[in-house]
């Protein structure tokens, strides 16, 4: 298959998935609970504290991603094998890889979708006070690298089970074990190496450097790598388990 061909069914299979999203009110129900607790959140904090700093809600978007991005998953391999249109992927002249990442990328601008919808909130704050763009963009940029993560993690999970909610929680603690490895309290106790190891493996440490507004290229390998990784296991899962030929 020659590469505009291979692209062209990429796109093709990734307008059908994101289309899929907003064919139903779950999509929009997402979105919405996505920005009222965000927003609410973060200007609870702003009204208290009185800053106009965009630190305080982007370090809560990692824990509201924990939710939102198991939720966006959890139907992408789970419903396709319990509605049977696995069937239809089947019949198609397509190869894995196509499948999985036109999966991944449809997600991922649901994802950069609601992400978008928040700019309401730096643009509110730069008419209160002094902002610091440079720090708001490499926050935006974090959160897609770490929503990715997130992601490709969550579609690995969907593709091992037929069942939603079970691919809803274990998504969600998967996500959360990644992302909190790299935490103080979880590296006590533990010998220099082991805690170096596991301070670089933590999905939360990455996403506190990029936000910081200093995007360090070992930082954004990580996460390209980490979501290789788990694109790749996926495509192995629905090989192994005959989901596509």
């Amino acid at each position: 298959m020659d590469k505009k061909k291979y692209l062209k069914t990429i796109w093709s299979l990734y307008k059908k998935e994101l289309m899929s999203y907003f064919n139903s009110p779950i999509a929009y129900i997402f979105i919405g609970v996505f920005l009222i607790i965000g927003n609410w959140l973060f200007f609870r904090d702003f009204f208290f504290f009185g800053q106009a700093s965009v630190r305080g809600y982007f370090s809560l978007l990692p824990w509201i991603f924990l939710f939102l991005s198991p939720a966006i998953t959890m139907r992408s391999w789970s419903e396709e094998k319990k509605s049977g249109t696995v069937e239809w992927l089947l019949t198609m002249p397509i190869t894995d890889w196509q499948v999985v990442l036109a999966k991944f990328f449809s997600a991922l601008s649901f994802l950069f979708i609601a992400l978008v919808l928040t700019i309401t909130v730096p643009i509110s704050l730069s008419f209160l006070g002094d902002l610091d763009w440079g720090v708001v963009i490499g926050s935006y940029l974090g959160a897609l690298f770490l929503g990715g993560a997130y992601l490709s993690l969550g579609l690995f999970i969907s593709s091992l089970t037929k069942n939603q909610i079970i691919a809803f929680v274990l998504g969600l603690v998967a996500c959360f074990l990644a992302f909190i490895i790299g935490y103080n309290f979880v590296l006590e106790g533990l010998n220099p190496t082991a805690a170096e190891v596991f301070a670089f493996l933590g999905l939360g440490n990455h996403f506190s450097n990029i936000a910081k507004g200093v995007i360090d290229s070992k930082d954004v390998i990580y996460y390209l790598s980490f979501i290789f990784i788990f694109l790749w296991a996926n495509v192995l899962i629905i090989n192994k388990r005959g989901i596509k030929n």
